[in-house]
């Protein structure tokens, strides 16, 4: 039972900051002028409608099953007809934002709710005990899980977010030359990671934004 809880823990937070990530990149570009995410009944928070076979199931249980120090993972990724945003590549760098930022904003609302919860999840036993430590340790991991997830996803690496922002920010060129390799970010990405390189470029800066928040 103890293993159930500590994965339940886990595993909600988890997909919370994968499907409001996706569901983010949806409605930011319904705004823009684009409506399929909702047309194909992805601005929803049923995870059903978000998962990936890989990113959301299969990569989350090989980092827990090996005792990975960090848990990452992706949701489906929401289509976007980018011919149909009104502002052109600029509302596709927008629309790649709106990722990382909600990322940001709910590794804010974990640590907001980590520091009100800290004295009942460490006090006397009670009923609020019982609440509040659990949601202690959940908001802890949340706000770790949405501190990965916006930094990788900030990586200037097409399909990751930092990549789309560029190619929409970029001269045209370099844009042109960044979509060209999108086949092989995710593998680029996966390589990062088994090399070990992803602690150097990654860990810093999440470290920063942690013990600010946390």
């Amino acid at each position: 039972m103890t293993n159930v809880l500590e994965i339940a823990l886990l595993v909600v937070p988890l997909l919370f900051a994968i499907i409001l990530h996706e569901v983010s990149h949806g409605w930011v570009a319904e705004k823009c002028g684009d409506p399929t995410a909702r047309m194909l009944g992805r601005i929803t928070l049923n995870p059903i409608s978000h998962i990936d076979p890989i990113g959301t199931i299969i990569l989350p249980a090989v980092l827990l099953l090996t005792g990975s120090p960090f848990l990452f993972g992706w949701a489906k990724p929401v289509p976007v007809n980018f011919g149909n945003l009104r502002g052109g590549r600029r509302d596709m760098a927008l629309v790649a934002l709106s990722g990382p930022l909600c990322n940001f904003l709910l590794a804010i609302l974990s640590a907001i709710i980590f520091h009100l919860t800290f004295v009942g999840a460490s006090g006397p036993a009670g009923v609020w005990s019982k609440i509040a430590a659990p949601l202690h340790i959940m908001a802890h991991l949340s706000a770790r899980i949405n501190l990965v997830l916006m930094v990788i996803n900030l990586l200037p690496i097409v399909p990751l977010d930092g990549g789309r922002i560029v190619v929409g920010l970029a001269p045209e060129h370099i844009a042109f030359a960044m979509a060209r390799m999108e086949r092989y970010g995710m593998l680029i990405v996966l390589l990062l990671i088994a090399s070990g390189i992803w602690g150097y470029v990654v860990n810093p800066v999440i470290n920063v934004f942690w013990k600010i928040l946390m």
